[in-house]
């Protein structure tokens, strides 16, 4: 009776195009709603080699993988460059689609391994605006001043590879002082923490030093989610908080691949889930952003292995500032 009720209101929610809003009793804590049906599963090709969670949904190695940290020989670390390289290449396709008109499901068009990830059902996360992480690409379009972060995940020659960012749709974001506020700060945040890696750091020192950059501009840090190891599994030890005082046990060595990627937000830093199971959103509704990439800890320092290249799209951009009452850009905005 329940269910027949639901697919009433479901019915009725519909627009002549035949998209419509799957929960119309949930109570949204901001102004992103879902717009469905989402379109059909994509199909993995059959030439590809497909991580263990592609036909069964669940990540059998990686749950098996214990608490043991894996240290990369030469020929590891060769591989993950390589992957990460091309998660790099993937995200900037990516990226350079994004301009208000087009939905996330647009975005969604190819195939990084989240496909079927724990019964993920899209290739890729697209969170944006209030939605803290994890994402479902649907038939939502995107907005002149939106801000959307992108992550991408990719499996290739047995190992994984793992980035995202957060971008400005339209120029409206960009001359939005508090989203460009969160975003520049979380993009800073990771870079802050980046600048500690090297053999012999504790792995708890990160999120001392992004909580302290989040507070300075007046962000929260998001506590439930952090890093981890990364390499032949997709989310294997360590951990890695990106708050202060946490009691994260070991130290950074040489062959350790590991993904740092704070989130930050405007308000307070509890989430919630849609009840799509997947999407979870800030409880107040106000904006969040996340910055991520794939790191390997080398004997004098670290190497970004997904850094951005010259041409990336995105980038940082300076604060707007108000002049004579009117908002304007401090400088060119390059994003």
């Amino acid at each position: 009776m329940q269910h027949k009720a639901l697919h009433k209101a479901q019915e009725s929610l519909k627009t002549k195009n035949g998209f419509y809003n799957p929960f119309p009793t949930y109570s949204f804590t901001g102004s992103v709603r879902p717009v469905y049906p989402l379109s059909p599963k994509r199909t993995i090709p059959t030439s590809i080699k497909h991580p263990d969670w592609a036909e069964t949904g669940i990540p059998e190695g990686e749950r098996r993988s214990g608490i043991k940290w894996s240290f990369l020989d030469a020929k590891g670390q060769e591989a993950m460059r390589k992957v990460c390289r091309l998660s790099r290449e993937v995200l900037d396709i990516v990226a350079a689609e994004l301009r208000p008109g087009v939905t996330t499901d647009y975005l969604d068009e190819a195939y990084p391994s989240p496909l079927n990830y724990n019964h993920f059902p899209k290739s890729l996360c697209t969170s944006p605006n209030e939605v803290v992480c994890h994402g479902i690409p649907d038939h939502r379009i995107l907005l002149d001043g939106d801000i959307l972060n992108l992550d991408i995940s990719l499996y290739h020659g047995g190992y994984h590879a793992d980035v995202n960012e957060t971008y400005y749709v339209g120029d409206r974001a960009k001359a939005d002082p508090d989203s460009v506020r969160v975003v520049e700060t979380a993009r800073e945040c990771l870079d802050e923490a980046i600048k500690l890696v090297k053999p012999g750091t504790p792995i708890r020192d990160f999120g001392k030093v992004i909580e302290k950059h989040a507070k300075s501009r007046n962000c929260s840090v998001v506590a439930t989610w952090g890093g981890h190891g990364i390499n032949t599994e997709f989310h294997p030890p360590p951990w890695i908080p990106h708050y202060a005082k946490n009691k994260a046990a070991g130290v950074c060595k040489p062959g350790l691949t590991f993904t740092i990627e704070p989130i930050l937000t405007l308000g307070k830093p509890q989430e919630q889930h849609w009840p799509d199971n997947w999407t979870n959103t800030t409880v107040d509704g106000k904006r969040t952003a996340q910055f991520e990439h794939t790191l390997l800890v080398t004997e004098t320092g670290v190497e970004v292995l997904t850094a951005r290249n010259e041409d990336s799209p995105g980038g940082p951009i300076p604060m707007p500032t108000t002049t004579n009452g009117a908002l304007g850009v401090n400088g060119e905005s390059h994003g």
